[in-house]
Order: structure tokens, then sequence, then C-alpha cells
């Protein structure tokens, strides 16, 4: 059945959920009794093998102690680089371009701090004003950090209505006092995708490197970093990749830097072969390995090990498949039946241009937000006015879909949301 049938009926939802090919990974996740989940673009749920692959790693420590770093079930010695073998295809990348490390900020810190090197002219960071504020934070910390004002020498790229950015206007912006470019792949509230390949492309025609943050992203659209030629990207792991809350980050360095000492060196940065031989002077890993810094947060990273089994079963390609097709029905549902309401869709509704989520705004959006998770829907609430719901391809039904909409419906004709405070949460 195509959604240019649409109809917004239950029968409707019930027939796509039969149709849907990815309906039975539904059954590997924990699904919250009574509940409707729509904010996998900020925590995925858990899923049962993830569970299991945990639970495997404790017995593994719990059986051999130390020796758990060579034996068991999941030896840990070279769990990061197994894991990002596993993650290249979700990328687009060869297997050594792609480590499980740090966190996002973390990681962001170690990329930036290895291919931030202003020289001459050319000093500044260019970045965009929509980005997640952690990236800026990290970005003017490392223009500090190099004698440099970030008032200055950062550079924010300005959108013309607080939603999109045009990618011409980023184009414009690399300018021969850029060193480094850092941008989304996806803008992590109205979940516009932007052109990476075209942008990858300007920046290089201009001698600038270029690197990507993939966090919302990574997990829910395919990319091909390495055939687009990016320099670099990082991500985390727990929203669309299920990896557990401040489960372990991933990134992606170019195999054409391979070799180049990274900006913030630890113990786990050595090649495997030299690492116990306890030398003062680094050898790196010659792959992604060698931005690596500490040691592998074990328990953290264990749930990625069975969550990305799911990942290579389904694959991306149908994931993707599935979160257009699912989204793009939240949008004809919510076009039908909450028209006049006071609802805007800020997400594109052209299909390259979006990414797993939908953007919906509102002027009493954080009032909304608080009703609808009275009624046992959990949403995502972004300041000033936007209710973020994310159909996840592996664990979101179209019935739940169509269930949300008519509680949003519910809760704007009967007023509900009016004994709430239109305003955040300590944590929204």
């Amino acid at each position: 059945m195509l959604l240019n049938n649409f109809q917004p009926t239950l029968e409707y939802a019930k027939e796509l959920d039969k149709e849907d090919s990815l309906r039975h990974f539904r059954e590997e996740f924990y699904l919250m009794p009574g509940s409707i989940y729509m904010d996998g673009n900020s925590l995925g749920l858990l899923s049962k093998r993830a569970e299991k692959t945990l639970l495997e790693s404790l017995n593994d420590w719990k059986q051999y102690g130390i020796d758990g770093w060579t034996q068991g079930n999941h030896p840990w010695f070279f769990m990061a680089e197994k894991l990002g073998e596993k993650l290249a295809p979700l990328v687009g990348a060869a297997a050594g371009e792609v480590i499980v490390t740090g966190s996002t900020t973390v990681n962001l810190h170690q990329l930036v701090s290895t291919f931030y090197r202003p020289e001459g002219t050319r000093t500044k960071i260019l970045a965009d004003e929509l980005t997640f504020p952690s990236d800026i934070y990290a970005l003017q910390s490392q223009v500090r950090v190099h004698g440099y004002d970030p008032e200055t020498d950062l550079i924010r790229v300005k959108s013309c209505d607080g939603r999109f950015l045009e990618e011409d206007d980023i184009i414009e912006a690399m300018t021969d006092e850029i060193a480094l470019i850092v941008l989304p792949t996806v803008l992590y509230r109205s979940g516009q995708i932007l052109d990476i390949k075209r942008l990858t492309e300007e920046a290089h025609k201009r001698g600038i490197l270029i690197g990507f943050d993939g966090c919302h992203s990574v997990g829910s659209i395919p990319h091909s970093f390495s055939e687009w030629d990016v320099d670099f990207a990082f991500w985390c792991n727990y929203k669309h990749l299920n990896g557990g809350p401040g489960g372990v980050g991933g990134l992606f360095v170019n195999r054409k830097h391979f070799g180049k000492m990274p900006g913030l060196a630890g113990w786990f940065s050595s090649n495997k072969e030299k690492q116990f031989d306890m030398e003062h002077t680094l050898t790196p890993a010659h792959s992604a390995g060698a931005f690596q810094i500490g040691t592998p947060h074990v328990l953290s990273v264990a749930p990625l090990i069975g969550s990305l089994e799911i990942f290579t079963e389904a694959g991306i390609e149908n994931i993707r498949e599935k979160s257009l097709k699912i989204n793009q029905y939240l949008m004809n549902l919510i076009d039908h039946e909450l028209a006049g309401m006071g609802f805007f869709i800020g997400t594109p509704r052209e299909d390259v241009r979006r990414g797993g989520h939908v953007s919906l705004e509102h002027s009493e959006a954080a009032r909304i937000c608080k009703s609808l998770k009275e009624n046992g829907i959990i949403p995502d609430f972004r300041a000033p006015n936007i209710i973020r719901l994310a159909p996840v391809a592996l664990y979101t039904s179209y019935e739940e879909v169509w269930g949300v909409v008519q509680i949003l419906k519910k809760i704007i004709i009967e007023k509900q949301y009016e004994k709430f405070k239109n305003e955040r949460e300590v944590v929204a």
C-alpha cells in the first residue's frame, strides 16, 4: 500500500503494519507498557540483544577477571575495533576508518585538536548557528586554546528562518580565512539533512578540511563518508543505534589521514602490537583506532554489540525506507487531523532533505508535551516551541503513530494542556 493512497483511519494504519517488512524487529525491544515511545532520536529503547551482550560482558568479568581482555564472549582488548567494523557499513566507511570510543564531545575535541591547524590567514573554524550547543562549546574552547577569540574566529552560518540552512550560504562562508569546517549531518531541531557530498566537495576545492556531527543521522540514514571523501565524523550511539544511556560514541577518520598523530594521544591510541611494549614514544595505530584516548568503557560498549546485530540483519537501506514512510504518514495525519489547531510542521517535506523525526511547532509546545506524557506518549521538547516526534523504524508501529495524533487532537480540543505551565522541565 502506498502513502499516496493515504486514509486517516485506524484500519489503514493496521494495513500499513501488516505490510511492514521490519515489523518483526519490534519484538526485539522492551516496549514501555501503556505508553507510546516517540523519543528514540534522543534515547533509543533497550533491545533484548543489547541486554544479553551486556550481561555476557558482566559474566566475562565475573568468570575471567583480568583475562577478560583476551578471553570470554566478547574480549575487551579488540572490542572497539570489532564494533568499528560492524558500524562502518552504516556510515559508508572501510572497516579501519571507524572506531567506537569516547563520547560525542570528547571525540569532537579529539578530532578538532588533530585537524585544526590555524596558519597564516587561515585561522577560523566554520560552523552554523543551528547546531547543537555542545558542539559550539567545544569549538569555542578549541579556538581559545589556540590563542584566538571565539567571537571573531568561530564563524556561524546564519539561518534565514531559524529552521533550515542553505548549502549556498555555507559555501559562500568558505573563505580563505577558514581552517576547518564542522557541521551537523542533520539539524537536531528541524531534522533537515545537509548535502554532505556537495559541502565536502566545495570545502576541498578551497583546501579546507571538513567534518560532520552524525548524532541525529547515524542509524537512521545511510551515509557514504568514504566515497564522499569526508575528512572526519563523530556521533553518539545511544539515539537511533540504541546503545544505552551515556553509551560510548563513535568516530570516522578518512584513511587518507592514517598515520597522522592524534591531537590528544593516549595509551589506546597505540598500535595494538606495540601497546604493551610500554615505550614513552607513541606508535599510533594505522587506523581510526589511533584516535582513541583512554581504556574502552567496556560495560558501556557492551550493549552496542547486540544492538548492531539487529542493524546488520535489518539493513540500513531498509531502515531508511521505513523511516521515510512512517514519518510521511505522521505528517499526513497531522495535516488531516490537526488542521487549524495552531500546529506547523517545521521539518522538510522532501524525502532527500528529511531525517528521522518530525518537528512539530506550536506556541504551547511545552504544555502540550506535558499533556502527551500524562496521556502515555513520550515526546521530546526543544525550546522554544518544538515537539519532536520520532517514529523509529525498528520498533514504532503505524498504529502507534495514528494513536499519537488522535491524542494530540484530543489534548487540543479538550484544552488539557492548560493545566500545565508553558515551560520546560529541568530535562526537556
